[in-house]
């Protein structure tokens, strides 16, 4: 399969594609080996140039939005709560940013707030609601990512990157594999640098990212907020007080 350094003529792009658009797989999409991403489905060899575009996308598209799954929303063991910090630092660099979770899987019926979760079976509903024009999936278990990639390329204009701790997503736009803690450190760094060289500044109270509608009520009417204010605590108690536990969790990866 040829590389982004050749030049190929992207095939994963943003939509709409359509009603039942054929798979990346059919269209010939590979997953990358390790030290690989995807750029908008062509194989390139240094990972690092997807984590740039990534960071591209996420800076001066409308609405940028990133979505934590349970893997990295839930406290189920360290090395999740060392991701989720890692995650706020992403979202530390990114102005005006939103964070809007995927708590769980099961479907919303018979109404979603679009702005309070995005969910799997109707991802769509969130990226209209609030005009989201690039987004990354980070810390969602991998078949139900899958599922959410397909349809959001199938409705929406969306650029979809995804952040993945297993073998990446050949139906993201922009996809990078292996991402544990210490990758999505990296990945911080990157939109740090990208961010830099664009010029683009944060505010100086650190209050970057935006709430939506629904969050600003939760807080108390405020607008925006400071994303390192949310760093995890310690322990499992706030997964295991919503039935999670940790070897459910390693099962569903």
């Amino acid at each position: 399969m040829k590389t982004s350094s050749q030049n190929q003529e992207r095939i994963i792009v943003p939509g709409p594609a359509g009603f039942h658009p054929p798979s990346a797989a059919q269209l010939g999409v590979m997953l990358p080996d390790p030290g690989q991403g995807l750029f908008y489905g062509i194989l390139e060899p240094n990972e690092e140039k997807v984590m740039e575009e990534v960071a591209r996308k996420m800076l001066t598209s409308p609405n940028a939005t990133i979505f934590p799954g349970p893997l990295v929303l839930w406290n189920w063991n360290e090395h999740a709560a060392e991701k989720a910090k890692a995650v706020l630092e992403i979202a530390s660099q990114i102005p005006e940013v939103l964070v809007i979770p995927m708590p769980d899987y099961r479907p919303k019926y018979p109404k979603i707030d679009p702005e309070e979760v995005i969910n799997p079976n109707h991802p769509n509903l969130t990226i209209w609601g609030n005009k989201i024009e690039a987004c990354i999936f980070i810390g969602v278990h991998c078949h139900y990512a899958n599922l959410t990639l397909k349809m959001i390329r199938a409705g929406t204009n969306c650029c979809t990157s995804a952040l993945c701790a297993e073998q990446g997503h050949e139906d993201a736009m922009l996809t990078v594999r292996d991402c544990d803690a210490a990758k999505l450190r990296r990945v911080a760094q990157v939109f740090k640098r990208v961010r830099e060289e664009m010029k683009i500044k944060l505010p100086d109270s650190g209050e970057n990212v935006r709430f939506t509608g629904t969050q600003s009520k939760v807080h108390g009417g405020k607008s925006h907020t400071n994303p390192m204010t949310f760093m995890p605590g310690a322990g499992t108690a706030s997964a295991a007080a919503f039935g999670h536990k940790a070897e459910q969790m390693q099962r569903e990866a």
